[in-house]
Order: structure tokens, then sequence, then C-alpha cells
């Protein structure tokens, strides 16, 4: 009676071992293909980026066919040892979903907003095309958005860690995806007014010098008055910051904000104007000085750095002074951050006018005739994504919409996560330029109504013990009645670092290197806020360890970072709580 059943039973496992061989390769051909699809969309080949698309398709097709036969469908009851099976049912399930719901109509609604069609010569961004495609963009997002959630979703595969890889990778790509639709789809909504569609807009336009750093990137250096027309960009008066030059009557953004910069008079003082890292606050001051200096109205503010040029350049190509000077992508940040100081040493008015012509030269190439619009749509884009833009708007409605997104760049009013180091320059110089930083940040698990948690934060001197002008290394910030040292060693940076942590959360210790570290508290939006003044010597690594108490609060973890010179990527391990 069962002298074929071990027959059976070899044949069941060869079965479920050709299914399971299909599986794999067909997820990965799927995709492949949607690398490859998403590739041909950019470069504009609609043509290849369907076939693509319809590669992916079959492939996520045949993954999911594979991943429920019968003996996948067998195997996945089993209890404990069915749990591969049935989490590769679940992932073949959201990729199959993700190329029919989402890669499909994208390739269709990335037709029509192609950068070829999306951006004209002189840089004008056709924001009828933008604003019709709103519609189809919602769609798409709110798809991808519900197979984020069906991937996260997804059960535990027990024993298999190649099976629980796969999971959490496609986990993170569709949150990434999820996020990416989400913020093109407010774009298309926002965007079009913003940019003139329903008649002329004005912006001011500042220009970050992040070798001192400020609570928002860097010192506001230079900028300009930013005009846009039915998608079409001009700029005129730009101007250093010196220019705004008047005894500003002061404005009022609440007992929080004095409580934590009022000493230095930031609505009044361009210096000191965005010492916080809520954006908003440094674009109301920013507009209200030029209000008060120009009598002209904005309709809201832009803030980008050097960076930023050295992206737009490697779009559109470099540009040359008129004394000359070839500007690229490769030195317009040492040119404008660094080399200026050495070269304009004594003259601190020219050099200031040098970094303006830069500006101006970047901003005249780019909003005239672009070569590869794809390209300038890239550049913005990284700029984007690594926090380099922020963008406010007057309007309380765009502004309701842009806190949505990552241009806003606000302290967020909610109660999740959140763990933001900021760092201001104390010196009054431009000693920034060679600060490095590593910053972590882990909690416990979501047991409870609290756990403890750690923000870690390394900050590395890399400046020349010798060398460097006055001006990149001398102190100029400090109060008189408070010198510093006398044997500090030249270099030395001496800066400001406020944590932004959770709300209601609880410090519970703070060191410096394994010593106590003094703390001042404050707080920003509701979030309670740690300061502390140190100074690194030049060649020296500093680290700072906060250990809190903090509510076990739903949402994912959050750790913005500060545009400075250097890229950071935090290191977070935080498990998100569920409601």
């Amino acid at each position: 009676m069962f002298v074929g059943l071990p027959l059976v039973v070899v044949a069941f496992v060869c079965w479920l071992g050709f299914e399971a061989v299909q599986a794999k390769s067909s997820l990965e051909g799927a995709r492949l293909d949607a690398k490859q699809a998403k590739e041909a969309l950019l470069a504009g080949n609609l043509e290849d980026a369907v076939k693509r698309v319809d590669d992916a398709n079959a492939n996520a097709q045949a993954a999911r066919d594979a991943t429920h036969s019968l003996p996948w469908d067998i195997a996945s009851v089993v209890p404990w040892l069915g749990g591969p099976f049935r989490t590769g049912q679940q992932i073949s399930d959201v990729v199959l979903g993700t190329v029919v719901e989402v890669l499909q109509p994208g390739v269709h609604v990335g037709q029509a907003l192609s950068p070829s069609r999306l951006l004209a010569d002189g840089g004008r961004l056709n924001v009828q095309l933008l604003r019709d495609a709103a519609p189809q963009l919602d769609a798409i997002s709110t798809a991808a958005t519900k197979l984020s959630a069906q991937a996260d979703a997804i059960s535990d595969p027990n024993y298999v860690s190649v099976i629980r890889d796969a999971r959490a990778e496609l986990q993170t790509q569709t949150a990434d995806v999820s996020r990416l639709l989400r913020n093109t789809a407010l774009a298309a909504h926002v965007a079009p007014s913003m940019m003139g569609a329903d008649g002329p807009r004005t912006y001011f336009m500042g220009f970050q010098t992040n070798a001192e750093a400020r609570g928002t990137g860097g010192l506001l250096g230079a900028f300009g008055i930013v005009r846009f027309d039915n998608g079409t960009a001009s700029v005129d008066t730009l101007a250093r910051n010196s220019a705004l030059d008047k005894e500003f009557t002061p404005i009022d953004l609440g007992p929080d904000f004095d409580a934590q910069y009022g000493f230095d008079a930031p609505t009044t003082d361009f210096r000191n104007s965005n010492l916080s890292a809520h954006f908003p606050y440094a674009a109301q001051i920013w507009k209200s000085m030029w209000e008060q200096q120009s009598g002209m109205g904005v309709d809201g503010v832009i803030a980008i750095d050097p960076v930023v040029l050295s992206y737009i350049l490697g779009a559109v190509g470099p540009v040359t002074t008129a004394d000359g000077e070839l500007v690229t992508k490769d030195n317009v940040v040492e040119l404008t951050e660094s080399t200026a100081y050495s070269r304009f040493a004594a003259d601190n008015n020219a050099r200031k006018q040098y970094l303006q012509d830069i500006a101006g030269e970047v901003v005249k190439k780019m909003t005239g005739h672009v070569q590869s619009p794809r390209e300038l749509l890239q550049a913005l884009g990284k700029a984007v994504s690594e926090g380099r833009v922020a963008v406010w708007s007057a309007s309380p409605n765009e502004q309701q919409v842009l806190e949505q997104t990552a241009l806003a760049h606000i302290v967020p009013d909610d109660p999740a996560p959140y763990a933001a180091v900021v760092i201001n320059n104390l010196g009054g110089n431009k000693i920034d330029y060679y600060l490095t930083r590593h910053i972590e940040y882990a909690a416990e698990s979501c047991d409870g109504k609290t756990r403890k948690s750690t923000v870690t934060v390394q900050l590395t001197n890399k400046a020349p013990g010798t060398g460097l002008p006055d001006y990149v290394v001398g102190v100029y910030g400090l109060p008189k009645d408070m010198p510093p040292p006398a044997d500090m060693p030249v270099g030395t940076n001496l800066l400001w670092i406020s944590l932004i942590a959770t709300r209601n959360a609880q410090l519970t210790n703070a060191t410096i290197d394994g010593v106590p570290l003094t703390i001042f508290p404050g707080a920003e939006r509701d979030h309670p806020v740690f300061h502390a003044q140190l100074g690194i010597e030049p060649g020296h690594t500093v680290e700072l360890r906060y250990e809190l108490t903090e509510p076990t609060a739903p949402g994912a973890p959050r750790v913005p970072v500060q545009p400075l010179l250097d890229n950071v990527t935090p290191v977070v391990s935080v498990p998100a709580c569920s409601g």
C-alpha cells in the first residue's frame, strides 16, 4: 500500500523545487525589466519602456503562477515549515501588483511627463502638462501606498534568510516608490500655481554658505529675486547678504522661538536669521527683511547651496566668469566655500562679488538653452533628495501641501520617533568646510509605553593646523566679554550643537568622549531640544552620546540631515511601532 509513497514524495519535492526555481528566476527578471523600463523612460525611449514593462508583467505573472501552484499551495499551509512558501506567495503578489497598478500606468504618464516635453528651452516648465497629469499621478500614488502597506504586512519566512532578505528589500523598495510617487503627485498639484500658471509669482532665493553652519544649512551668503511666469523663470536683483542693511522691525514667531533664539536678534540680523532648523522660520524672516528693504513683496522663499550649483553645472555644463575663470561641477564648491576666502582674504567685498557673479552665471546658464532637460531634472532631484533645496510658500494652502514633502524642511509637529542633529557655527568663521559628521539613532523594541534610545554623533574637524586665512579660522562670533581660551589652537571649530528629540523624550545622560556634557534644555515646536557648546581642535574627532527615554510612539523614525558640505547617511536602528 505504501510502496509508492517515497516515489510520490520525491516527485512532489521535485515539482516544488522546479516551481521555486521558476519563481526565483521570474522575480529576478521582473526586477531587471522594471529597472530597464525606468532607464528607457528617462531616456525618452517610450517604445523600449513599454516593451520592458510588458516583459516585467510577463515575469511577474509567471512568478505569481509558480508561487500559487498546487505543490506551493500545499507546502504553504504546513505549520512553521510553510512559512517561506507563504512569504513567497505574498512577495509575488506585491510584485505583480506593482507592475500592473504602478509601472504600467506610470509608463503612460511618464510619456506625457518625459523631460524633453516637461522642460523646454529657457528652462520653461510646461506647467499645464504637469497639472493635467495630476489625477493620474494621484491614482498611481494611491496604488503604490496600498502596495507598500501590503509589502509591510508580508509574513516572516521563519528560517530562510534569503527570503527574509528579499522581503526586506521589497519593503524598502515599495516604501521608496510610494514616497516618490506621493511627492510627485503633490508636486503636480502645487508646482503649476507656484510657477506662475495662474499669474506671475516672485520668490526670494537665498544662497546658503554652509562653510559657516546654520540650522537650515549655512549662513545666508547672497540672494536673488526669482520670477515665474507660466513656468518660465527669470532672476534679477542678485545681491550679497550685506545688501540687507536696514534697521529691520522684528517679526513675531512665537514664544518658543524667542526663548530659543531671541538673544541673537534673528529676525533683524541676517547673520542669525536661520539658526533654527525649521525652514519656515528663516523663510518668513527673509521675506520680512526683503519687503522692508525694498518695499516689494514676495510669494515665497527658496534656499539652495553651492553643492546644488555643482549638480546643476554637471547637467548644463561649465560657466565662465567675467575674468575668464572656468567654473565647473568639480570646482564650484571648492571655489565658493574655500578658495575664495584665501584669494580675497583682504577684501571681503570683492569675495562676495565673486560669489555673486558665479551664482549669476549658473542661473543664467540653467535658464537658457538646456542641452539635456533630463540631466537637469535629475540634478535638481538629487539636490532635493539630499535636502539641499528648501521651499516655503506664503500661500497657506500651498504651504500645507509642501509640508507633506521634504522640500518644506520642517520640524514636524507629530509624536513619531525623531532625532535631528543641528549645528550652528559659533566662531563667525568658515571652518565648517572641514567638518564631517556621523550620526546614529537607536532605540529598544515597541514593548511598553516608553523605551530607551540613544543618539550618537561623531564630529571630525579636518582643518589643517596652519595655512588657512584668519577669515576662515578666526573667532569673530563670540561676545567681547567671552573671548576664546588663550591656549586654544588655531583652527579649532567652536560650535553650538542641538539635538531635537522625539516629543516628550527625556534626556537621562549626555557625554562627550565619555565625560559628562553640559546641556542647556529648550523646546522647538513641542519637541525637547538639548543644546551644547564645544570646540574641536584641528585633526580631532569627538563623540557625543545622548541617552534618552522616549515614548513608544507610532510611526517610522526620522533623522533629517542638515545640509552641510558632507553627505551623511544616518545609521538608524529604531523599530517602527504601530498605533
